[in-house]
């Protein structure tokens, strides 16, 4: 079933953690599985935040030996970006197989993603200026609390309450996604893509990279291409309901947009709310009303409907 949320401010910064957690903590009965943030804050100018695993939240209870597995593995990332000439200014592990770089780096930082994800076990979740995407088995306020949400401040967000359903209980499976190794750009998704393997092939042919099997990657990878190759976020929205088959309701956002998009039947829902000072979004208006307890109206959009708005 999941449950997908976003919301927007416009010219101002707020705490979009806390309000992203009580709008996922809304729609918990929509997916208790996981919960994924897309969260984006101040930009680093010159600089990224990482975010990566080094095993998965199963993995922990394997033993003691799972310990030293991870932490040869971060050793191995912190000597390729050694290697590739970044500066880690900060580190941060949330959990023992999570962790959060801030770095400096004037190279090809695709380059060094890649080389950072052939170390055996180690996914990058996100690398971004602004992007932060944490993701992990449980509810929001399970992940928001381990993770330090609560307090995150920044102009938008989106996120996802995951019900496994074609693929496991994992962080790799879960939302949001972000597309490897485009900067700022993140997706969540309710729906089902009937025409997943063959527009996956298409995009891997094309020299994408996917690290899993959940067909909600495909749009983020998909929508990666289209802005790498000056399509504007408006029109790769308005292309994915022409070229991507299936019933599906997703929301993207990049470093300054938030955008949505619905397919020709429009079976997965999302109410919206506009105001002009916020934007907020959601499978269902309680989540909505979690963060605007007071009297608002709400609408549903269209079938083939798409908006875009500006942080």
């Amino acid at each position: 079933m999941c449950g997908i949320a976003g919301l927007i401010h416009r010219g101002k910064r707020s705490n979009v953690g806390g309000e992203m957690t009580a709008m996922l903590q809304a729609l918990k009965h929509r997916g208790p599985d996981s919960t994924g943030y897309a969260v984006y804050g101040e930009p680093k100018e010159g600089g990224y935040v990482m975010r990566l695993k080094v095993a998965e939240a199963e993995d922990m209870d394997r033993g003691r030996g799972i310990h030293r597995v991870i932490t040869d593995r971060i050793a191995e990332v912190e000597a390729i970006l050694d290697e590739h000439g970044a500066t880690v200014k900060s580190k941060h592990a949330p959990r023992e197989y999570s962790l959060r770089y801030v770095l400096s780096h004037d190279g090809d930082t695709g380059d060094m993603a890649q080389h950072i994800e052939e170390v055996d076990g180690v996914e990058i979740l996100s690398m971004g200026n602004g992007l932060e995407l944490i993701k992990d088995l449980g509810d929001a306020s399970v992940v928001a609390e381990a993770y330090g949400l609560d307090d995150f401040r920044g102009t938008h967000g989106i996120g996802h309450t995951r019900m496994a359903t074609e693929s496991d209980v994992d962080i790799k499976s879960a939302h949001p996604y972000w597309a490897f190794p485009y900067n700022d750009v993140s997706v969540v998704h309710n729906g089902q893509i009937t025409n997943y393997w063959i527009m996956r092939r298409e995009m891997e042919r094309k020299g994408h990279r996917f690290m899993s099997n959940c067909d909600s990657e495909l749009l983020a990878v998909y929508t990666a291409h289209n802005l790498a190759n000056g399509v504007s976020l408006k029109d790769s929205l308005r292309r994915s309901i022409a070229e991507i088959d299936g019933v599906f309701t997703y929301l993207v956002a990049t470093k300054d947009q938030l955008g949505m998009a619905k397919d020709t039947m429009a079976a997965k829902p999302l109410v919206l709310y506009e105001s002009d000072d916020l934007i907020a979004m959601a499978s269902e208006e309680v989540a909505i009303r979690a963060i605007l307890p007071q009297e608002i109206d709400t609408f549903d959009p269209y079938d083939e409907e798409v908006r875009v708005w500006q942080a």
